[in-house]
């Protein structure tokens, strides 16, 4: 083990991340020691640095909750929650979202909205970093890492897979499902896959016509690229699409992926009789939308935050079959370089998921 790890903080909101080195820490009790192979830039990062968005915990603060890792140390108490014990060495994802497993939310399924959730980068140091100490209890492992795989490559099962996958799953998404998808970048390009994989019938939608044939690609049946539409014609556009698919006008299953204002007007104005709107892209500012809509279509409409860990596996299981693919769509970069890949995806000029790796060796070939 390297005598010294390093990590990039948040020291104030705005400004740039701050590289600090220490000694490689000690997990407590019930947590690991984690070395990390790779770690997932998320917009909610981009949230905490430059929309005003506050972190639970205080500042200085390491972001990052897309983390795949390798176990170094176990505390003497670290268990996952089936009871078997950590090693080192083994190889883990670490849920972006960890319950305690023992609140009333816990114990009622909704793990996800944990009243004691701990998240990486927010309630505690997250993966912007060579090693981190995680709560062990919700760890996954990852057993027969799927092939032609680096451990890196999982770091967006933490987040950019999962909550998707959950959210699909929350909404009922089957065989012969109609399925609106609005965003098809960094969350939304797994969605089609999975919801492709669950039978539904996907309609792509994006403001870049690339993503929207990439969606094509795998696994949509029509997209739409809006290519600077305002909402009248982009809804307009999208209903002739579906009508060209023969689909009904009833029971529509819409996604807002985008995290936009612009995403979430649309997703709402796409609300028809028995419909369900599920809301997963996140933006700190309000939307304006006609509520008595859900009313007057009988509709439904939930939000979504994170997946509970036991899902995790399924999901694993669908990457290693191939009918989730990760490598088309994550890209890695020193972790060193942190600060200058944060500013290309808040500019939107990198179409893959950005994965930091402390180590770039590990992912070389």
């Amino acid at each position: 083990m390297n005598a010294t790890a390093r990590a990039w903080k948040l020291e104030a909101p705005g400004r740039p991340l701050r590289r600090h080195e220490a000694a490689v820490p000690r997990p407590g009790p019930d947590e690991a020691l984690l070395a990390v192979s790779g770690c997932g830039v998320c917009h909610t990062d981009l949230g905490f640095l430059h929309e005003g968005i506050p972190t639970r915990h205080p500042l200085p603060l390491t972001l990052g909750h897309e983390i795949a890792a390798t176990v170094l140390e176990a505390g003497r108490d670290a268990v996952l929650d089936d009871g078997r014990c950590l090693t080192p060495g083994q190889e883990v994802i670490v849920p972006a979202v960890l319950p305690c497993g023992d609140c009333p939310r816990c114990r009622a399924g909704r793990e996800n909205i944990c009243a004691a959730q701990k998240m990486p980068g927010n309630d505690l140091d997250g993966g912007f970093a060579s090693h981190v100490c995680v709560p062990a209890r919700s760890l996954v492992p990852v057993t027969g890492r799927p092939s032609g795989l680096n451990l890196a490559h999982l770091a967006v099962v933490a987040d950019a897979v999962t909550t998707p996958y959950q959210a699909l799953l929350r909404a009922r998404v089957a065989e012969g499902d109609h399925v609106v998808l609005i965003g098809a970048g960094g969350i939304g390009i797994f969605a089609v896959q999975i919801a492709s994989h669950l039978g539904a019938q996907v309609l792509a939608v994006d403001t870049r016509a690339a993503r929207v044939a990439r969606a094509l690609e795998h696994g949509a049946v029509a997209g739409v690229a809006l290519d600077g539409m305002g909402l009248k014609d982009a809804r307009a556009a999208i209903r002739a699409c579906a009508g060209e698919e023969h689909w009904p006008r009833d029971g529509w299953k819409v996604f807002e992926m985008s995290g936009t204002p612009a995403g979430q007007q649309l997703a709402f104005s796409l609300l028809g009789p028995c419909s369900t709107l599920a809301v997963v892209g996140y933006t700190p500012r309000r939307v304006e939308v006609p509520l008595s809509h859900l009313m007057a279509f009988d509709a439904d409409a939930f939000g979504s935050w994170g997946c509970p860990p036991r899902h995790y596996p399924a999901v694993l299981d669908l990457v290693r079959d191939g009918r989730i693919r990760l490598e088309p769509f994550v890209s890695f970069h020193p972790l060193d370089d942190v600060n200058e890949v944060i500013q290309q995806v808040r500019a939107g000029s990198l179409d893959t998921r950005a994965v930091l790796v402390p180590d770039p060796k590990e992912v070389q070939g």
